[in-house]
């Protein structure tokens, strides 16, 4: 929330007191001016006899207002009245308004002659006023109360329960399990890992959900922290008391961690819900409503077991902008998984809005001469060919990203279907996917040369080379098309280019990587790219 909206009226009880006090005595209450931090004097309207009373906003040290309070400043310390100026003048060393703020002066005009005097304290006008103010002072607090109990952010109690039904979001009771989760660090990364608030865990093989409460940080160099946890809202009482150990799955993947588990069981007895807690549960369930925003993108691939690693918009900087219209998004997700992620980013973007989803994979298309026992009848040779595809699919899908493909043991898993006598790889069609933008200082090199190469000094000559320079190295982000490459297709012992013997013995790999970075085999085989040779009869 803004802070300058957190108070709809500011008012205290001194404020409203001197006021009306001024009022009485005949004296101009609240007249603005608008503070310059060039100037030090501002003349009043009319001449005073004396200056009541001076609020505004303080300025801090930096120049940004301070905390949202309005502030009383000190006569004689901050300010001074001259009377022959008749004017407000700010003292040297004295706190003053924030730049371009408005502050408010309460002062008694010089021909000031209202019939009541006698303001001080005991008195009866001063008795009365500060009845009055009391009553006022405390209305405005209640509005105060009332506007800051509709925003999430500063709405408290039953408020906050009332504000969050909205979203469909309930405060949990104390009848909820709790307990510690240990989070473990993944070895292969060395930075700062940040648990949110909400991550979902999963127990019992999905069973029983739970949720972090608050945030962590597993800071550089530490392996391990210990994350507060309750059991999620569809699982109170007994259905969340789980035996240590239990915990053992995060429902999305979250990079730097390894593992985790709960040391102890977890127990019954916790504390409710509280209001800062509610607020982090509601206002990720916001960010999931709001199509088309990037926390709602990455909400949906968090939903389908993936990871967002980059992205591409149209507010981007240069190097990392799409079109209008357009954001791409560069994620990490198992192949099978590849289809439904689609589906589920393009449900939560905005009409309008094409969202590309781009991931590294290697498609390997193998071409197959397959010899097999004779006699099969032609529905039984497409059966077989079915098997084929089947005992690849099978043997590519448990590899996970970084993992290469094996020759050898890609024609070991075909010769296992049956009525596969013998299986040679004829040939072997690898692309990659275009998921690797060029990096900026790629271009910087690039356009460096280019004008260390006496580029053309004729405006159309010159833009022609630049556009071809910049078409070449394919500025802009990934686009997810296929890209043919054969050089990752390496001999078994990976020292350099598979030849056509090294195919057909099987003593071949295929990496899984792309620019260096590791990328998911996936196997892309059709019927037509399997040939079968029956033995003689």
């Amino acid at each position: 929330m803004n802070p300058d909206k957190v108070h709809l009226i500011q008012r205290s009880f001194g404020e409203v007191a001197d006021d009306i006090l001024t009022s009485l005595v005949g004296g101009v209450v609240n007249e603005p001016i608008i503070f310059d931090l060039k100037s030090d004097l501002y003349p009043l309207a009319r001449p005073a006899s004396g200056v009541r009373g001076l609020t505004g906003q303080k300025a801090t040290e930096t120049g940004a207002p301070s905390p949202i309070t309005n502030h009383a400043f000190q006569q004689g310390i901050d300010f001074s009245y001259d009377a022959d100026l008749g004017a407000i003048l700010w003292l040297d060393g004295g706190d003053r308004p924030r730049d371009t703020s408005t502050f408010f002066v309460d002062y008694v005009p010089a021909d000031s002659n209202s019939p009541i005097t006698d303001i001080n304290v005991g008195g009866v006008a001063r008795t009365v006023s500060e009845a009055v103010a009391r009553e006022i002072a405390t209305l405005y607090e209640q509005l105060n109360r009332a506007y800051r109990y509709g925003f999430v952010d500063t709405a408290e109690g039953k408020a906050l329960d009332l504000v969050v039904s909205i979203l469909g979001v309930t405060r949990k009771a104390g009848d909820y399990a709790a307990g510690l989760v240990t989070f473990f660090r993944d070895p292969g990364v060395t930075g700062d890992v940040t648990i949110a608030s909400g991550t979902a865990l999963t127990a019992n093989n999905g069973a029983v959900t739970f949720e972090t409460t608050q945030q962590r940080t597993l800071q550089r160099g530490q392996a391990r922290i210990d994350v507060p946890v309750r059991a999620a809202a569809d699982f109170p009482g007994e259905d969340g008391r789980v035996d240590a150990g239990a915990i053992d799955t995060m429902l999305r993947p979250l990079a730097g961690i390894g593992q985790i588990t709960n040391q102890d069981a977890m127990i019954l007895g916790a504390a409710e819900e509280t209001d800062a807690e509610l607020r982090a549960r509601a206002k990720a369930e916001l960010y999931k409503l709001g199509n088309a925003t990037l926390p709602a993108l990455d909400a949906a691939v968090r939903d389908s077991f993936a990871k967002l690693t980059e992205y591409w918009d149209p507010n981007g900087p240069v190097a990392r902008r799409t079109p209008p219209g357009v954001v791409t998004l560069l994620v990490e997700s198992e192949p099978e998984r590849f289809a439904s992620l689609q589906a589920a980013v393009n449900d939560q973007r905005a009409a309008g809005i094409a969202a590309i989803v781009v991931a590294r994979y290697v498609f390997v298309t193998p071409r197959l001469v397959v010899n097999i026992q004779s006699g099969l009848t032609s529905a039984g040779k497409q059966k077989l060919i079915t098997e084929i595809i089947a005992a690849i699919t099978a043997h590519v899908d448990p590899l996970t990203t970084g993992d290469p493909l094996v020759g050898s043991d890609l024609v070991a898993a075909i010769k296992e279907v049956a009525e596969v006598d013998d299986a040679k790889i004829v040939d072997l069609h690898v692309f990659r996917t275009d998921a690797t933008p060029v990096r900026p200082d790629t271009v910087t090199e690039a356009l460096i040369g280019f004008l260390d190469a006496d580029p053309p000094q004729e405006e159309t000559a010159l833009r022609a080379d630049l556009d071809a320079l910049l078409f070449g190295l394919d500025v802009g982000p990934p686009t997810g098309n296929r890209i043919a490459d054969r050089s990752l297709i390496v001999n078994a012992e990976n020292t350099g280019p598979a030849t056509d013997t090294d195919l057909e013995e099987g003593t071949f790999q295929v990496l899984a990587e792309i620019d260096s970075e590791p990328a998911w085999i996936v196997a892309d085989v059709t019927p037509a790219d399997i040939a079968l040779q029956e033995a003689a009869s």
